[in-house]
């Protein structure tokens, strides 16, 4: 199982680089508060790490608020049945 995540892992990469070499032009990006030059691989990849790390944060946010009010319902439960019993 590791010799088949390392395979897909060196394909990946591989495919990055050469992603990277065809793309090498460089582009320009005006934000509003700065100016930058970019070769268009690397900034195809580091949109793509920014998306992966975006979409990450937003469901490590989401799942960590439902667990909250899962928790906070159960003390309100075991709240309601000590104080019943």
């Amino acid at each position: 199982m590791r010799l088949i995540l390392i395979l897909i892992l060196l394909f990946f990469v591989a495919a990055g680089v050469v992603l990277g070499a065809l793309n090498a032009d460089l582009v320009g990006y005006d934000f509003a508060f700065a100016r930058m030059q970019l070769p268009k691989g690397a900034a195809l990849l580091g949109a793509l790490l920014i998306g992966w790390l975006l979409g990450g944060l937003t469901a490590w946010l989401g799942m960590s608020v439902r667990l909250r009010r899962q928790q906070r319902q159960a003390g309100r439960a075991a709240a309601k049945a000590s104080a019943s019993a």
